[in-house]
């Protein structure tokens, strides 16, 4: 399919005097957390809640910190999770989009809101 990205919108939701900041996040659905960079870690405060071990598209494992939380938006979408802080790039995976009811758009290679749910997320609760 190639890849997708799109552009959202990340906060410390504890600290609401810092400004949001837009990034052009790689969109996997194959993987699964929301990881961001140091950078964007330092820029936005966010504290160190734990480490995890991430497994590496090249099946190497790493111990990266685990941070949060962070505000996540897109469009009329919102959401809340924590990030692994890792790689040179925003990637959102699949919770993250899960939470905030996205998908991706093959024909266009885009993010979208589900077309099912198009003005509030859906979520199976059950």
């Amino acid at each position: 399919m190639g890849l997708v990205t799109a552009r959202i919108t990340l906060r410390n939701p504890r600290k609401p005097e810092l400004s949001g900041v837009e990034v052009d996040a790689l969109v996997d659905s194959g993987s699964v957390h929301l990881s961001i960079t140091e950078h964007l870690r330092i820029q936005l405060e966010l504290e160190e809640i734990d480490k995890k071990e991430a497994t590496l598209a090249d099946d190497s494992r790493r111990l990266v910190p685990y941070v949060g939380p962070i505000e996540m938006r897109f469009k009329n979408r919102v959401g809340f999770a924590g990030a692994l802080v890792l790689g040179n790039q925003v990637l959102l995976g699949a919770i993250p989009m899960e939470d905030m009811d996205l998908v991706i758009v093959p024909s266009t290679r885009t993010l979208d809101v589900n077309p099912a749910s198009p003005n509030v997320a859906t979520s199976l609760a059950k």
